[in-house]
């Protein structure tokens, strides 16, 4: 959220140039960020597009901490110092407590380190490792909370974080769900630049709600502006928000990966009124409309950006006039590198369907022949298989000879029995010290037929008649299969 006045830091004065303005403080970066047009997502006359609605997305990922979540924590760390809860001049500087999805804990880390407080923030822990570390990396002292449970169960994220807060001296919970500052920064910043950008002529406003402070805030600038506007709330499948919604019906949430979006509860600063409608969104809608979004308009952008691309799609379907509609590339998809822009994560998770082959194949997460597994030739050094394990992320690997068959298998226990006996062996040959004695199986075995191999603490090589290597099963492979079954 951009300040009006002049920055505190007063060592330059703020330059002007024609590539920008030179900044005095991070903070001042917050907000007036640039509007886009998806015309290559939503085309006019499109089957997604049948009425030739305009799409313009608010690409709030290029705040400085690369989330709409950055005008927030920068509105209610200053709220919270107007107002007396945090002393700015405090000895020592106090503590501000926050629970979290991610985006929020870190434009409040933007924020409390440019101010000197210390943050502690609780995270579900089905949030993505990148916005852990980036919280981490930041200064903030991050918590883990269960994310299967709901509000009023004491391990639930929010109750952990008032119970933190009870325990902290000199601390402040900031509690977005209930900070009246929270909907300030959209109703006086969000919104207007929206209403600006588009020229005073917004028809539609799709947005989500974690803590509701964007429906609430944009949401009635908007309508204040245009009493005619509609309203879209785009939500998760499995949040009790979309039922509410178009139903009036209160039911109890269950579980989703789009994250910092989607609710179990209405948030106090949530006017849920508001929304003419909800569209719920599956995980993998979203997932998939991010990865299309980054395809056709260029734009690496989040899961709940997912969501909201999706909920547009549904929206324009209805449409038979040439609306203006706005939403949001709510942060940058940086941090789901390690989830739904990985392929194999997609197809682990099953997002995406690969071909099947009705036998064990199915169950091989790295298909050798699409070369999408990691192999060692059998005169690469211990210190290579090492190296590639690592980067990879994997604990052994199958040693291929020069004709590409199997010749073994060589895993961390291997390697380390090397090793600890002769540093030399670190430069000597995998075929030195891998397992020849090999648990194969064919790719027309049953799944029961693995059983015997997991048991003995062991992975599936399946080999074809040919002596064709298709590829590993291991126990977590099995896993996936059989909860992928569960979920078709």
């Amino acid at each position: 959220m951009p300040t009006t006045a002049p920055s505190t830091n007063t060592a330059a004065p703020v330059q002007h140039t024609p590539g920008g303005e030179v900044y005095a403080s991070v903070l001042d970066m917050i907000g007036h960020t640039p509007m886009l047009e998806l015309s290559r997502m939503f085309p006019a006359g499109s089957r997604d597009n049948p009425g030739g609605c305009r799409v313009f997305a608010k690409m709030e990922l290029l705040n400085p901490a690369q989330s709409i979540k950055d005008r927030i924590g920068l509105s209610m760390i200053e709220g919270a110092e107007k107002d007396g809860r945090l002393n700015p001049k405090g000895n020592p500087p106090p503590t501000i407590i926050e629970a979290t999805a991610g985006n929020t804990g870190l434009g409040l880390a933007l924020v409390a380190g440019q101010k000197g407080y210390h943050l502690k923030v609780v995270v579900p822990d089905k949030m993505s490792q990148e916005k852990i570390q980036h919280l981490r990396a930041m200064g903030a002292q991050v918590i883990l909370a269960r994310s299967d449970v709901q509000k009023g169960h004491p391990e639930y994220y929010q109750d952990v974080a008032a119970d933190l807060a009870r325990r902290t001296p000199n601390s402040v919970y900031i509690n977005q769900f209930s900070n009246q500052d929270n909907t300030k920064a959209h109703y006086d910043t969000t919104g207007p630049e929206i209403w600006e950008q588009m020229g005073h002529d917004v028809d539609a406003f799709i947005s989500g709600v974690g803590s509701g402070g964007t429906l609430t805030g944009c949401g009635r600038f908007l309508r204040e502006k245009n009493p005619r506007v509609r309203l879209v709330l785009a939500d998760p499948m499995g949040s009790m928000l979309h039922p509410l919604v178009n139903e009036g019906k209160h039911v109890h949430a269950t579980s989703w990966l789009i994250e910092g979006m989607g609710e179990d509860f209405v948030p106090d600063i949530c006017d849920i009124k508001l929304a003419d409608e909800a569209v719920p969104v599956t995980d993998a809608e979203a997932f998939l409309a991010a990865r299309e979004l980054l395809r056709t308009e260029g734009v690496l952008a989040g899961s709940s950006t997912g969501c909201l691309m999706h909920a547009v799609k549904v929206f324009l379907r209805k449409q038979t006039r040439p609306l203006r509609v706005a939403t949001f590339a709510c942060d940058t998809g940086g941090k789901y590198l390690s989830k739904m822009f990985n392929d194999f994560w997609m197809i682990d998770n099953g997002f995406i369907q690969r071909e099947r082959r009705n036998d064990l194949t199915d169950l091989v997460a790295r298909r050798h022949e699409q070369r999408e597994d990691f192999t060692l030739g059998e005169e690469e050094p211990v210190k290579q298989a090492i190296k590639r394990m690592g980067l990879y992320g994997v604990s052994q690997m199958v040693v291929m000879d020069a004709r590409d068959k199997v010749a073994g298998i060589i895993d961390e226990g291997d390697i380390l029995l090397a090793v600890a006996a002769d540093n030399a062996n670190f430069d000597r040959p995998v075929s030195d010290f891998m397992t020849r004695r090999l648990e194969t199986i064919r790719p027309t075995a049953s799944i029961n037929d693995l059983m015997p191999i997991f048991r003995a603490d062991r992975v599936a090589i399946v080999v074809d008649e040919k002596g064709e290597y298709h590829g590993l099963i291991t126990k977590i492979d099995l896993i996936n299969y059989l909860r992928a079954k569960i979920t078709r």
